[in-house]
């Protein structure tokens, strides 16, 4: 039997470079995936990935991750058709570097919605399905550039660095609930964005996603029970 075998899991992000592989790896350690999205190129591609097998355990659906009441209404469907919701990755995100002098308020504003307010958002709608069934694995994607935090991005730092603060103090909040919160903290991983916007940098340190997904899945296994308020560094 898979390790994920008839678990349900919500991966905001799950179109993106990242959240692909993550979908991908749930997919095939047996869990039903439902990933709301918003760009139909990416939908398109993700589907292309999936196994034929696994197209029956895959929900896509649009939905914006920003909006509480939105993310709401998409976590009450999915408990609607499958009952529960046991995991969480909450893998949306977005970068924008800039000193304080250099960055106005859209992109500040910008940086917290995707970075922070996505995983508010997110665990909002699916941490009390998760406490009402007293069993829950939530995994926050954070970032390791922000540890310490940095000069030349302040945005995307600060952003960052709240979604480590909001995971360990999450895990506090639903620790007696048989929940975990953990967070995945890559540094720079080869996607393709990471290669257009840096075509001469050495890649050879770069994180692979899939080593990122195979991170998540691990602190999504039941076995992971007591591992919670824990940063694993990628």
């Amino acid at each position: 039997m898979t390790a994920l075998a008839g678990r349900v899991a919500v991966v905001t992000g799950g179109t993106g470079a990242l959240g692909q592989a993550v979908t991908l790896r749930l997919l095939t350690d047996g869990a039903i995936v439902a990933v709301p999205y918003a760009v139909e190129d990416e939908r398109k591609r993700l589907i292309e990935r999936v196994a034929a097998a696994d197209h029956q355990r895959l929900i896509l659906k649009a939905a914006d991750v920003i909006d509480v009441r939105a993310m709401a209404a998409f976590a009450d469907g999915v408990v609607a058709a499958r009952g529960k919701i046991d995991i969480l990755v909450a893998g949306v995100g977005g970068f924008a570097g800039g000193s304080l002098l250099e960055t106005d308020l859209e992109t500040w504003t910008r940086m917290l919605d995707l970075n922070l307010t996505s995983v508010f958002s997110a665990a909002k709608a699916v941490v009390p399905a998760m406490m009402r069934a007293r069993y829950g694995r939530v995994v926050v994607v954070a970032s390791r550039a922000v540890v310490p935090p940095a000069g030349g991005c302040i945005a995307y730092t600060v952003a960052k660095a709240g979604a480590i603060a909001f995971t360990q103090a999450l895990s506090q909040e639903t620790h007696a609930h048989g929940i975990t919160v953990n967070a995945v903290l890559p540094s720079t991983m080869d996607t393709p964005a990471n290669r257009a916007a840096m075509p001469d940098s050495d890649r050879k340190g770069w994180v692979p996603v899939e080593a990122v997904a195979d991170a998540i899945a691990v602190l999504a296994r039941e076995t992971s029970a007591h591992v919670t308020g824990t940063l694993l560094a990628i």
